[in-house]
């Protein structure tokens, strides 16, 4: 079963995307919000390219694990991904320190400010990612 994983920002989406064994997390792209239309046209693109069957959605929480009105807007976003790709499962999945552990590896590869820029937010998919089918594994 392949999943998507999806950093909801404001102005752009990470896109990240699991192996056929569910075993490891690539980067696909970053999208560019124009339009909840456009943004749902383009992963219904992805969807069917890759057969994703799960959602995993990056739920930015507050330190301290309370929601605030960032989850809300991601859970707004989802609600219409859901309308949207009604058999496509969604997971939420906790992606506090997702863009913290992603910067920090860009960093370490010596990728340039703005080269880190145009990538980040797929990374920190990435990172979502790996994280759920890591547990996914274990449990």
């Amino acid at each position: 079963m392949r999943a998507l994983a999806l950093d909801v920002g404001d102005k752009t989406i990470g896109v990240a995307v699991s192996d056929l064994l569910g075993i490891t997390a690539q980067g696909v792209e970053t999208i560019r919000r124009t339009s909840n239309k456009n943004d749902l046209n383009r992963l219904g693109e992805l969807v069917t390219q890759y057969g994703a069957e799960v959602f995993v959605i990056g739920l930015p929480k507050n330190m301290d694990g309370t929601e605030g009105t960032r989850c809300e807007l991601v859970k707004k976003f989802a609600a219409k991904l859901n309308a949207s790709f009604p058999n496509v499962k969604q997971i939420f999945w906790d992606e506090r320190l997702s863009t913290v552990a992603a910067t920090r590896s860009l960093i370490e590869a010596d990728l340039s400010r703005k080269k880190r820029k145009k990538v980040i937010d797929k990374m920190a998919a990435v990172y979502i990612l790996q994280g759920w089918l890591e547990s996914a594994i274990r449990n």
